[in-house]
């Protein structure tokens, strides 16, 4: 790896701290853009090579993957959507439908006993939002 990829990806990693930090804030992909020093294409190409999504797929499954741990602790889907950053009910339904398979009052009403004794850090991973392809 040359000193100019590992450059590119310490910028990298600085803006995917970002987005893991203030994953609640209104992010978008020129903001991040400035914190990796470079330019929004650019940045996106570098970014989906390193870490195979987009950024802007990224901030979303950090923001749904929160937004599970908030319903499953009980609260309410309008306020998960403004607790995580989204600014549209209907478009953070769609997201969080499309990525883990059940509506967000569906998941809420869930039984979500069984992760309470799984420690934190697995229950994370296992947890993770992950996309799927849907043929139609």
């Amino acid at each position: 790896m040359t000193p100019e990829e590992m450059a590119d990806l310490a910028h990298l990693r600085r803006a995917r701290d970002l987005i893991d930090r203030d994953y609640a804030e209104p992010l978008d992909v020129p903001a991040m853009a400035r914190t990796a020093l470079m330019s929004p294409a650019h940045f996106s190409r570098k970014f989906r090579a390193a870490y195979g999504e987009t950024p802007y797929s990224y901030l979303m499954t950090r923001r749904i993957e929160r937004a599970k741990a908030l319903l499953r602790q009980g609260t309410s889907v309008s306020d998960t959507c403004v607790a995580v950053g989204c600014t549209s009910l209907g478009s953070f339904s769609s997201r969080f439908t499309e990525i883990v398979g059940f509506t967000p009052s569906q998941y809420r009403a869930r039984d979500h006993r069984d992760l309470e004794v799984v420690p934190s850090c697995v229950s994370k991973v296992a947890t993770r939002p992950r996309r799927t392809t849907v043929s139609v």
